[in-house]
């Protein structure tokens, strides 16, 4: 008799990774994008505008005006979108503009006159102060384990505070005209500067976000903070960056500010946090971390604008505005968490459906 033994075949198969990769049909990805959702919700918005105010809403001088109006908010956006990505949160992006744009104010008049040299002293004197505010924010968070609502809470009121103390409360119109001519009035083949220079700004962060190492540990941070930190990730010099990136960009805001309306705005910014953290959720950046994008922060920049300039033109009471914005703001983050539900339980139905293969034996019995 003689019995032949099957030997077992063992396979050293790669366990299977989750890159977040879907290799469907192109056009399926693209429209599981909600940013591309909120696009379509913005032409839809530009059609119904322009269909009752006909050719007014996309006159040139309109659509000059809305970038314009955006530009500044385009600025905080990109901070905003890295600081959301990251799984946190800044409300005082409004605060440090203002104080920004005091100290620059501030350092101008004391230098006096108008030349280019003094509008240069005031671009430093704000991106610094903007820096100086994030680099707080950041230490605060990622040293001292506050969380982002709290730090960013109390240096709102702080920088806010600070500004009027210095101020006494009243604003300082004490702007060069070479500041003002140039950045906020000027214009570049019929373009407004400030629209000029948001775009700028947003391609770069638009480059820093997707194409680079800085970008691509945000994404790590924000998906899973101690993941990161095992890979190599310095976690929390990276949550310093972020927030000094953030605070830089609301001190150059703050320049623009002053630029824009040759005076500071003390009690004009208070809804400036509420507005672009609504934009950049609204376009997509998911406040659980990890998932966003700066196309999609544009998308949501532009709902507000858009609706703002709609109104204003077929003579409906601007406090609408705010009353769409929170409705699309609300209904965007509802989208956002029933997505990360579902796409929850489909993964433990994936590893329930794993774990009874892998319980089969790697071997078949011998037979005689």
């Amino acid at each position: 008799m003689s019995s032949v033994k099957n030997s077992p075949t063992t396979s050293a198969a790669k366990p299977a990774v989750d890159l977040g990769e879907d290799n469907g049909p192109l056009l399926a990805r693209i429209f599981k994008l909600q940013s591309v959702w909120i696009l379509c919700v913005l032409i839809g918005i530009c059609l119904i505008f322009s269909l009752a105010a006909g050719s007014k809403f996309f006159a040139w001088s309109n659509i000059a005006t809305i970038t314009q109006n955006v530009s500044i908010w385009a600025v905080l956006g990109v901070g905003m979108t890295f600081v959301i990505i990251t799984s946190g949160i800044d409300l005082s992006i409004g605060s440090v503009l203002v104080f920004s744009s005091v100290v620059s104010a501030k350092v101008m008049e004391a230098i006096g006159g108008d030349g280019v040299g003094v509008a240069l002293a005031g671009i430093v004197a704000a991106v610094l102060s903007g820096v100086a505010w994030g680099v707080i924010n950041g230490v605060l968070i990622a040293k001292s384990k506050i969380p982002p609502l709290i730090v960013t809470l109390g240096t709102l009121s702080i920088a806010l505070g600070l500004a009027q103390i210095i101020t006494g409360g009243l604003d300082i119109r004490a702007v060069p005209d070479s500041l003002s001519d140039t950045i906020g009035y000027g214009r570049v083949l019929g373009i407004p500067m400030l629209t000029l220079i948001a775009l700028i700004v947003l391609i770069i962060g638009g480059i820093a976000l997707h194409k680079t190492r800085f970008g691509r540990y945000t994404y790590a941070v924000g998906s899973n903070e101690e993941a990161a930190r095992r890979v190599g990730v310095k976690v929390s010099r990276h949550l310093i960056k972020v927030y000094g990136m953030t605070g830089m960009l609301a001190g150059f805001a703050g320049l623009l500010s002053l630029a824009q309306y040759s005076t500071t705005t003390i009690a004009g910014q208070s809804l400036t946090n509420l507005n672009v953290i609504a934009a950049v959720v609204i376009g997509g950046t998911s406040i659980f971390g990890g998932e966003g994008s700066i196309f999609g922060t544009v998308v949501g920049l532009f709902i507000p604008a858009v609706l703002l300039s709609g109104f204003t033109i077929l003579g409906v009471t601007p406090y609408w505005q705010t009353v769409a914005v929170g409705t699309v703001l609300i209904a965007a983050v509802y989208v956002d968490q029933s997505r990360r539900s579902a796409a929850s339980r489909g993964a433990k139905s994936a590893r329930r459906k794993a774990k009874p293969a892998a319980a089969e034996p790697a071997t078949t019995p011998a037979s005689a």
